[in-house]
């Protein structure tokens, strides 16, 4: 997998408004936020896309929702409701090319998404 922005991130070599953390998953603000919340959560350990999990990343991609929900609890919004989303290659819309995991939330989410 190519060195990504995500990767430079993970490694404090340029900024991020970074708002959750732990041993596997980091969460941080998106730069170009779609809903007043909106966060990336990406695991550690680099991984391109979706296609690239194994049977053995179960518990990682499973880290990853977990740690959506949590966050979503914490800033109040679990109740009213939340997005998440999965963009993989890129007719899926993915342009990062490490696994993340968009969280939306703080207002009526419509789809198809806009």
């Amino acid at each position: 997998m190519s060195d990504t922005i995500f990767s430079k991130i993970i490694r404090r070599e340029i900024p991020a408004d970074i708002v959750y953390e732990d041993d596997d998953v980091l969460g941080f603000r998106d730069v170009n936020p779609q809903a007043p919340i909106h966060v990336l959560f990406i695991p550690k350990r680099p991984m391109a896309t979706l296609n690239d999990a194994e049977s053995g990343d179960a518990a990682l991609l499973g880290k990853l929702l977990l740690a959506c929900a949590d966050y979503a609890r914490q800033e109040g919004v679990a109740e009213q409701g939340y997005r998440t989303v999965i963009n993989c290659n890129d007719d899926g819309g993915q342009t990062v090319f490490h696994l993340h995991v968009h969280l939306l939330a703080g207002r009526r989410l419509t789809w198809p998404p806009g």
